[in-house]
C-alpha cells in the first residue's frame, strides 16, 4: 500500500463543492505542491517557496503490514500555520462496506459495520459534490467514541483495507467520494474544524504526523491481526495466554477493604482467575466517595491496615496475582492538591474544573516527581518505608507470626543455645557475630520506634525510653514464641489452643498500647 499525503495553511483557500465544515482533503494549499520524487519507500512533494512533504513507507516483514510516517519541512524564509495534515492519504479504494469500532465508557470495543450507501457515501450524479464520513474523537482521551482504526470492504473480491492511527490524543478519520466509485481514505491529527487543532512551523522546523499503519487481507480478523503485530507488542509471559481479570468495582461499589477483598480471594480460589484487581476508594478519608479524594494516592489504613502488602500477600497466597485502579491525572476537591494551581492544568488562563476535579500537568517536572512517590514507588515498594512506625512494628510482629508457623524449631534452638553460653560461661568475645546478628534486627525496630514517636502513631510517653521499649516489646514476644514452641502442646489445655492465634493476639496487645 502507497500513501500520499496532504495539509492546509491558515489562510489560504479551501476547496469548494460543499465540502466546508467536512473536509479540507482538496484545498489550495496542498495545490501549491508539485510531485518531486517517488520510489517504494518515499514519496516527495515540494513548493516554490521551500516547503517539502514527505511520506515514508516502511514494509513491516513479520506482519505484511506497511507503516506511514508523514512529515513536513519548512524551508522557506516565513513561518506557516497548519490547520490541517493528514498521517495517511490512501485514494482509489473499492469498496461497499465499512468496519468501525466504537466504544464509550462501560461500552468499549463494540464493532460496527455500515453499507457505504446507506452514510450516503454514493457519488454525486454529476461528479461534483463531495460525500464525506468523518469520524474521530477530540481530548486525551483516544478511544472515546471510536477506536483510531477503519476497515473498508469489497464484498465483491472479497478484499478488506484496514488502517490504524496511532495518535495519543484528537484525531479523525475521513471516507471520501467524489468523481468515481472508488473511495479516498485519510485520517490523521483532528483539523482545526474537527479539533481546534493548528500548528506553526517556523523556517528551519519540521513537523511530524502520528505514524499510521495499514493492511490488506482476505478477511477482517487477517487484516486487524496484521495491524497488531506490526506494533510488535511486547508481552509479558505472564500475559500470554490472556489470563481472567476479575475487578472488584461492581462487588464492593467504591469500598474496597482489607476484609472484603480476603472474604473475595477466598471464593476466587481455584476458579482460574489470574488478577484480581482492587479498584477505587483504597486511598484517602474514610467517609469519602472515592472520587473526591482522587490525587493524593496514599493508602487508608482504617480500611488497610499495615498498607496494602498484606492484602496483596493474602490475594497471591490464593494463587492470583493483585492489580490496583489509578487515575493518577486527576485531583478531587477533596485532595490537597486540588487548589494548587501551580501544579494544575490550565484553560484559557484558568485552573481546568469539571464535575469536581482538576487535573495533573504531566509535563510539570514537580508533577513527575509526585507520582514517581505516589504511584511508581507504591507500586514498586512492599510498602513498608510508606507506614507509619507503629505499622512498621506490626509487619515485624507478623514475621514472628510466621517464623513460627514456618520454623517453631528456630526458637526451640535459640533457647537451648542460650541456656548452653550460660551454662558453659561462652565469653562476649566468642558471641560477638551472635551479637552483631542481634544489632541489625535492633536497628530496624528501634527504627520504626523512632518513626513512630516522630509520626504520633506511638505514644510520646515513650520518647525517652526507646532502647528499654524495644527490649520489653521483643523480650514478651521471643519469650513466648520460645515458651510455645517448647510446650504448645505439652498439656490437653494446651492443644486446645492454637498457638499462632496467640502470638497474633499478643502482638494486637502491644500494638495497641503503644496508641
Amino acid at each position: 500500500m502507497k500513501s500520499s499525503a496532504s495539509l492546509k495553511f491558515i489562510g489560504d483557500g479551501y476547496e469548494g463543492f460543499y465540502t466546508a465544515g467536512l473536509t479540507m482533503i482538496s484545498n489550495d494549499s496542498i495545490k501549491k505542491f508539485t510531485h518531486v520524487s517517488s520510489d517504494d519507500d518515499n514519496t516527495v512533494l515540494s513548493t516554490d517557496d521551500g516547503l517539502r512533504l514527505s511520506v515514508t513507507h516502511v514494509r513491516d516483514k513479520e506482519s505484511d503490514a506497511t507503516n506511514v510516517v508523514t512529515s513536513f519541512k519548512n524551508d522557506g524564509k516565513e513561518a506557516v500555520t497548519l490547520e490541517m495534515m493528514t498521517s495517511f492519504l490512501f485514494t482509489g479504494i473499492k469498496a461497499d462496506k465499512v468496519h468501525r469500532i466504537r466504544s464509550f465508557w462501560s461500552e468499549e470495543g463494540r464493532l460496527k459495520t455500515d453499507v457505504l450507501a446507506d452514510l450516503n457515501l454514493e457519488r454525486a450524479w454529476n461528479n461534483m459534490a463531495y460525500r464525506v464520513e468523518k469520524f474521530g474523537t477530540v481530548g486525551t482521551m483516544p478511544v472515546r467514541s471510536y477506536f483510531p482504526f477503519v476497515a473498508l470492504e469489497d464484498s465483491e473480491s472479497g478484499t478488506f483495507t484496514g488502517v490504524l492511527l496511532c495518535s495519543p490524543a484528537s484525531w479523525q478519520i475521513e471516507i471520501i467520494i467524489r468523481e468515481d466509485d472508488t473511495y479516498t481514505l485519510a485520517g490523521g491529527i483532528a483539523d482545526r474544524d474537527f479539533g481546534h487543532w493548528s500548528k506553526e512551523i517556523k523556517p528551519g522546523e519540521e513537523f511530524i504526523a502520528p505514524r499510521a499503519i495499514a493492511a490488506t487481507g482476505n478477511s477482517l480478523l487477517d487484516v486487524c491481526d496484521k495491524l497488531v503485530k506490526a506494533q510488535h507488542p511486547d508481552i509479558s509471559p505472564v500475559d500470554d495466554h490472556m489470563g481472567i481479570v476479575f475487578n472488584e468495582y461492581c462487588t464492593t461499589w467504591g469500598h474496597p477493604s482489607y476484609d472484603n477483598l480476603k472474604k473475595m480471594a477466598d471464593k476466587l480460589e481455584g476458579k482460574g482467575i489470574q488478577y484480581l484487581v482492587m479498584d477505587s476508594g483504597w486511598y484517602g478519608a474514610t467517609d469519602s466517595n472515592w472520587w473526591e479524594s482522587t490525587g493524593d494516592w496514599e493508602v487508608n489504613e482504617e480500611i488497610f491496615p499495615g498498607g496494602l502488602k498484606p492484602i496483596c500477600d493474602y490475594i497471591r497466597s490464593k494463587g492470583m496475582i493483585p492489580g490496583i485502579w489509578f487515575e493518577y491525572e486527576t485531583v478531587g476537591y477533596k485532595s490537597r492538591l486540588f487548589n494548587d494551581a501551580e501544579h494544575l492544568l490550565n484553560k484559557d488562563g484558568h485552573v481546568l474544573t469539571v464535575g469536581n476535579r482538576r487535573f495533573l500537568d504531566l509535563e510539570d517536572p514537580w508533577v513527575k516527581d509526585f507520582l514517581d512517590k505516589h504511584v511508581t514507588g507504591l507500586l514498586k515498594d512492599s510498602g513498608y518505608e510508606n507506614k507509619n512506625g507503629r505499622n512498621q512494628l506490626e509487619e515485624i510482629f507478623a514475621v514472628f507470626y510466621k517464623l513460627y508457623q514456618n520454623e517453631p524449631d528456630f526458637f526451640r534452638y535459640i533457647y537451648f543455645f542460650d541456656a548452653y553460653v550460660v551454662c558453659q560461661k561462652i565469653s562476649a568475645e566468642r558471641l560477638s557475630p551472635y551479637q552483631t546478628v542481634s544489632e541489625s534486627v535492633q536497628e530496624i525496630i528501634e527504627s520504626a520506634i523512632h518513626k513512630g514517636l516522630e509520626d504520633g502513631s506511638i505514644s510520646s510517653v515513650y520518647r525517652n525510653c526507646e532502647k528499654q521499649l524495644y527490649y520489653s516489646l521483643m523480650h514478651t514476644l521471643f519469650s513466648t514464641s520460645q515458651k510455645l514452641s517448647l510446650s504448645s502442646n505439652m498439656l490437653k489445655m494446651d492443644k486446645e489452643n492454637d498457638a499462632v492465634q496467640q502470638l497474633k493476639l499478643l502482638g494486637e496487645i502491644l500494638s495497641g498500647g503503644l496508641k
